[in-house]
């Protein structure tokens, strides 16, 4: 398991030489970099999630999870426009703003200005990690206008500046430290599992959660917190699916001492009924999966089966298990993700 180091206030990132070239005359653009320049753009999709696969402490006092991350994106288009210094931004994402400020404080780029867009498919205070989305697709969209390499870990860092986060800016799947980014363990690549994501409604704001930090109860669940780690890091080794299946539905049973879901019970037992693997849930939201073996149920048809057995379910959704980290979103309109969504 490996302890990020802090990122230092003196740190920068290496400039491009159009970049340097540009620094060096004082912010005057010759007519080539001009064109350079108002060329640079990004584009960068980053996966949301549906929960966690396990939410707890290690030992009582350090906070990890495991996020489960899904094919719903959010993808941030990020275009540069150094003759002006101000930015054209979506005035509801000020998580994306504070990130995009933050990478170009860091940059020594805070003069540059540009536009800002980002479009998601994730759902606001749900759990399904928009925020976290946002904010790294924003900055690895920023990062390709510069021309910039910019790591993982670079990016969480920046995100916890801003929030606590989820894991989704590292590749595959990773167990990460969401409060202070002390503990990083890389899982290897996400298994070849389908979701179910279950809403009953109601949102959950993630900062105001996050600011009560629930130690007495957190001490109480240690083992089970072990246990289910266990299981899902074993699972994940061996590609032992069951392992998973029950290392995710120990974490979501013991989480309900600190944000119940009254549908819990009466999900976990349809799981069975359907022949799910286990059920995960948002630790910090609202929202509920089915994990599935592909190979062995029918996605769409459980989906039309659990949506005429769970009275209250506000929408439901089929989408597979991905890997996180950026993809890059090369042509204008992708924006859409290949999950179905029914409302109910």
């Amino acid at each position: 398991m490996k302890r990020l180091e802090t990122l230092s206030d003196s740190r920068q990132w290496s400039q491009s030489p159009a970049l340097v070239a540009v620094a060096g005359q004082g912010g005057v653009l010759s007519p080539a970099l001009r064109k350079v320049e108002r060329l640079s753009k990004g584009r960068v999709a980053v996966p949301g999630a549906c929960g966690e696969l396990v939410q707890g402490t290690l030992d009582g006092e350090q906070p990890f999870l495991i996020s489960c991350p899904i094919d719903r994106f959010s993808v941030a288009e990020v275009e540069l426009t150094p003759e002006r210094k101000d930015w054209s931004c979506p005035p509801d994402t000020p998580k994306s703003i504070a990130s995009l400020r933050a990478t170009l404080a860091r940059l020594g780029r805070a003069e540059m200005g540009g536009r800002l867009r980002i479009r998601s498919d994730l759902p606001r205070a749900k759990g399904m990690a928009s925020s976290t989305a946002d904010i790294a697709a924003t900055v690895y969209a920023l990062a390709k206008a510069l021309g910039e390499e910019v790591e993982p870990w670079e990016v969480a860092r920046i995100a916890l500046g801003v929030e606590p986060s989820d894991s989704l800016m590292f590749p595959g799947l990773a167990l990460f430290d969401h409060r202070g980014g002390r503990v990083y363990e890389d899982l290897g690549p996400a298994p070849p599992l389908e979701i179910v994501v279950l809403d009953f409604g109601g949102t959950v704001d993630t900062l105001a959660y996050n600011r009560c930090y629930r130690a007495d109860l957190l001490w109480k669940m240690v083992a089970e917190h072990r246990e289910a780690l266990a299981a899902v890091k074993e699972g994940l080794r061996r590609g032992n699916l069951a392992d998973i299946g029950y290392g995710v539905t120990l974490s979501a049973r013991a989480h309900q001492r600190i944000l119940p879901k009254p549908q819990l019970g009466t999900v976990i037992g349809l799981a069975r009924e359907v022949g799910a693997l286990g059920v995960n849930v948002a630790h910090s939201g609202t929202v509920i999966g089915l994990l599935l073996d592909p190979s062995q149920a029918d996605g769409p048809a459980t989906v039309a089966y659990l949506a005429t057995r769970l009275p209250g379910l506000e929408s439901i959704s089929l989408n597979r298990m991905v890997g996180g980290g950026p993809r890059l979103a090369g042509v204008e309109g992708a924006f859409c993700t290949s999950s179905q969504t029914s409302e109910v």
